[in-house]
């Protein structure tokens, strides 16, 4: 190992306080709007609020994840989220597999159809015109169905099957193993990093949907939670939209719900990234060895 200069450590505890600045401002945004969701309201409609909660109480917290109309769009969500997540995996890896193989026919051309989606698209009428034809107008599916596979995250996953061995393939072949047996038990059981990460990358995508939701669904059933939080940043009297009654919300500030339903809508999808941390720069770095 050579031997560090103070130089090299000069620079690297400078980048190291650049990086803690730089999550510290982004995490700031964060810690006010909680701050705000359990601070007393007093301090909050006097604008006494700043990263530090003033005060502490879960009232509005617990009244706004209590609401009839927060816990069905939070459901909506989930499970648009749930199933979203899980058919694009299946299908992009799906997808993936055989494109990995440079003896496919015509795989050249076939590259090409899929990297033009990347670059254009038919725009936002023909797709609506495209899906009322289709009768998803107001149907959750709509959700799901057009986004189901993303050009960029299968060619991660392609690039992934490409750098195992080719030897794994052959050897279950000899001992007559078919193609949909390599698949489910020998590739994507070695494929396990990569594909959480993508399931990652899908599973933000769907809670985060906003653009989609607001285009394609105009019933107040079917809000997802990202219309449900767009209708309480936008709508002063948050008594409509939590369901409770003048009486019950005298006590509890607009912003103060605001920022507990932010809260709200944001805490699920973060607890899922400890799970997945173990298999994300792995599955990121070694799926985008090749390509």
């Amino acid at each position: 190992m050579t031997k560090r200069t103070k130089g090299d450590l000069l620079l690297d505890t400078g980048v190291y306080l650049f990086l803690i600045a730089l999550g510290l401002m982004m995490l700031m945004p964060l810690a006010s709007v909680f701050s705000k969701s359990v601070s007393e309201e007093w301090a909050i409609t006097s604008g006494k609020v700043g990263i530090l909660p003033v005060g502490f109480q879960l009232d509005t917290l617990i009244q706004v994840i209590s609401s009839s109309l927060f816990i069905r769009a939070f459901c909506i969500s989930v499970g648009v989220t749930a199933i979203g997540t899980l058919l694009s995996i299946l299908m992009t890896a799906l997808t993936a597999y055989p494109l990995s193989k440079r003896n496919l026919p015509g795989i050249s051309f076939i590259m090409v159809l899929f990297i033009f989606t990347m670059l254009f698209s038919g725009g936002l009428i023909p797709n609506y015109l495209l899906m009322r034809q289709l009768h998803l107008i107001n149907n959750l599916w709509v959700l799901i169905l057009p986004g189901m596979i993303s050009v960029f995250n299968m060619l991660v996953i392609k690039s992934y099957y490409e750098s195992l061995p080719e030897a794994l393939e052959e050897s279950a072949r000899i001992d007559g193993a078919k193609t949909y047996t390599i698949l489910f038990r020998i590739i994507l059981p070695l494929s396990m990093p990569v594909i959480a990460t993508i399931a990652l990358f899908y599973a933000v995508g769907y809670w985060n949907d906003y653009f989609g939701p607001m285009i394609y669904i105009n019933e107040t059933a079917l809000k997802t939670l990202q219309l449900y939080l767009q209708d309480v940043v936008m709508d002063a009297n948050s008594a409509n939209l939590t369901n409770k009654s003048v009486d019950d919300l005298m006590n509890m500030s607009p912003e103060g719900i605001r920022a507990a339903t932010v809260v709200a809508s944001t805490v699920p999808i973060l607890l899922v990234y400890p799970f997945m941390q173990k298999y994300f720069i792995k599955g990121v770095l070694i799926g985008s060895v090749k390509g």
